[in-house]
């Protein structure tokens, strides 16, 4: 199992959590991408949060490849807020001269939920689904095989 698959992506209502567990490097994150792509396109998802809160380090590569997944989501008709930017994180970005483009960016989870809850909000979309967020956690991709 390579690194982007042991990253769950769980939807909750019409939002996609990820909860990044795992030291990221570059194929993970390549591998992530095209996943998290893939289930907004076969879940129809307005919403992305990634929680990288447990990161302790990110490097130029990464910092790129999140706005660039904020970018392709955005292409796909979704909102993409990045949770828990330690400081050592986000002092490396600055240091890097990266500015997540695109990208919203918020303490922690509750945050994110509200963000993207105000966002679908603007919408005025009226389907069962927008009921905020009410439902079970689905976890996606985990027992996928990749030929």
């Amino acid at each position: 199992m390579n690194g982007s698959q042991r990253i769950p992506i769980l939807k909750v209502g019409r939002v996609l959590v990820v909860p990044v567990q795992v030291d990221m490097d570059d194929q993970t994150v390549i591998g992530l991408q095209e996943r998290i792509l893939s289930e907004l396109e076969r879940t129809g998802a307005r919403g992305v949060l990634i929680d990288i809160s447990l990161l302790e380090m990110v490097d130029s590569f990464i910092g790129r490849m999140l706005s660039d997944i904020a970018a392709m989501a955005r292409i796909m008709d979704a909102r993409t807020v990045v949770v828990g930017i330690q400081p050592a994180v986000a002092i490396t970005l600055v240091e890097l001269g990266l500015e997540l483009r695109g990208v919203d960016t918020v303490l922690n989870v509750d945050e994110g939920i509200k963000l993207l809850r105000a966002e679908f909000g603007a919408y005025g979309a009226d389907d069962d689904e927008d009921d905020e967020f009410q439902g079970e956690w689905h976890s996606f991709g985990e027992s996928r095989h990749h030929a």
